[in-house]
């Protein structure tokens, strides 16, 4: 609390700002009224938000440092005293890093957990179980289950592979109104992530799904969504990725309407 009042002014003040990271995280589903996260009707997130805010929060060097100490000793009036994690997988199960318990009487035992193995990072929620030792099984088996069943894919080389066999058929099946240019150059927007986590049994079986539209009318801002490029895994996307005109294409003005013209009449004068 003293904390949050040294912050933010008051404890209202820096819940505002609480929410305002949040509403920066598009972190649609939360809603923070105090920084002690006690019961409070109006002080909520869900299991996938507090994922997102923990990632968030991780990038901090000093942050994930803090979570994944086990044990530190503080002096209290010249006498040392041993404070002990309460995360009981820290030390206990392989590759966990943090991140933080949790209990209220409305919320239950409550259990973020970070765990890094062969380079890959997962963040595992698991809220509302009755007893410690419910929290400690049902964590385990979400973070067990996921190595075992998932591995995390290149899909930035599968999509760009997809993109650019089809580029310059889609390029020319985009008819372009009134442009200057009779063709516009498509590139791949940016990829939200450039390795995903896919089930082992449904990566060979990963296609893309590449929509262009057909027709456009000039003039046309380098930038501008043309179409996608879809990552399935069945029925499922996996991720979505923009397609952009990758230059601008003006607008034909009057010369060039009379250029036009001229080259047309040249070659119907030749032609004669």
């Amino acid at each position: 609390m003293q904390i949050a009042e040294h912050i933010g002014g008051s404890v209202e003040e820096f819940a505002q700002m609480m929410n305002q990271k949040a509403k920066e995280l598009n972190l649609i589903n939360t809603h923070f009224v105090t920084p002690h996260g006690l019961d409070n009707p109006e002080h909520y997130t869900t299991p996938y938000e507090l994922a997102l805010l923990t990632d968030y929060a991780l990038e901090n060097n000093k942050f994930a440092e803090l979570v994944n100490t086990n044990t530190y000793t503080i002096s209290i009036n010249g006498y040392p005293k041993t404070l002990n994690n309460t995360n009981e997988l820290l030390g206990t199960l392989s590759g966990v890093n943090g991140v933080k318990t949790g209990f209220t009487n409305n919320a239950g035992r409550c259990l973020v957990t970070s765990t890094t193995r062969n380079g890959w990072q997962i963040i595992a929620v698991v809220l509302g179980a009755d007893t410690k030792k419910i929290r400690t099984k049902d964590s385990i088996n979400l973070i067990e289950y996921t190595f075992k069943n998932y591995e995390l894919v290149n899909i930035e080389d599968k999509i760009v592979e997809s993109f650019n066999k089809e580029k310059n058929k889609q390029e020319n099946n985009l008819e372009i109104e009134k442009g200057k240019s009779g063709k516009v150059c498509l590139e791949l927007g940016e990829l939200p992530n450039s390795e995903y986590p896919i089930k082992k049994d449904d990566v060979k079986n990963l296609t893309c799904n590449i929509d262009v539209v057909h027709y456009a009318k000039a003039p046309i801002q380098k930038g501008t969504v043309l179409g996608s490029v879809e990552l399935m895994s069945g029925e499922k996307i996996v991720c979505k990725v923009d397609v952009l005109c990758k230059e601008t294409v003006e607008k034909k003005g009057i010369f060039d309407y009379f250029s036009d013209f001229c080259c047309n009449l040249g070659t119907y004068v030749t032609s004669i």
